[in-house]
């Protein structure tokens, strides 16, 4: 893989509410970066959203509007949720994992990926650029959270 970038953010929320949140694709677009539209476009094996779910994404970044579906290859709530790209304009690996934290939960997300082409040979630029979005995302997350107290 190209890109390996990892952000994380203490929330000082408890570690059910975070990941409850965070792991609902229905939020997607409420805290994720560029983010435009999420829908579970198909259903785990035993129904609903959990591994083998499929989410459609359509987003924006770096000015280009970029369609991708995500499947769930792990769901452990509340601890994980682990999605891999079966369709878009790049190979991408999107994982969250949430801990419990003296001050609230530990909120971490690691994207990987970016191989071929542009994406190849952007790299450098976009971890730079990932890495930013990531760190508004769980900036964004702990904002949105907070509001609903």
């Amino acid at each position: 893989m190209t890109i390996d970038v990892t952000a994380d953010r203490v929330i000082p929320l408890p570690l059910d509410r975070v990941a409850a949140y965070a792991m609902d694709w229905r939020h997607d677009a409420d805290w994720t970066q560029g983010i435009r539209t999420a829908e579970l476009s198909r259903e785990a094996t035993g129904g609903g959203f959990g591994a083998g779910a499929e989410v459609t994404r359509t987003a924006y970044f770096l000015g280009r509007r970029i369609d991708y579906v995500l499947r769930v290859a792990a769901y452990e709530p509340p601890l994980l949720l682990d999605m891999v790209s079966v369709s878009g304009p790049m190979p991408m690996h999107v994982t969250y994992t949430f801990e419990p934290h003296t001050d609230g939960t530990l909120a971490r997300i690691r994207v990987q990926g970016g191989e071929g082409g542009f994406y190849r040979l952007a790299a450098p630029l976009l971890a730079r650029q990932v890495r930013g979005n990531l760190v508004k995302d769980l900036r964004d997350l702990e904002a949105r959270l907070l509001e609903q107290r």
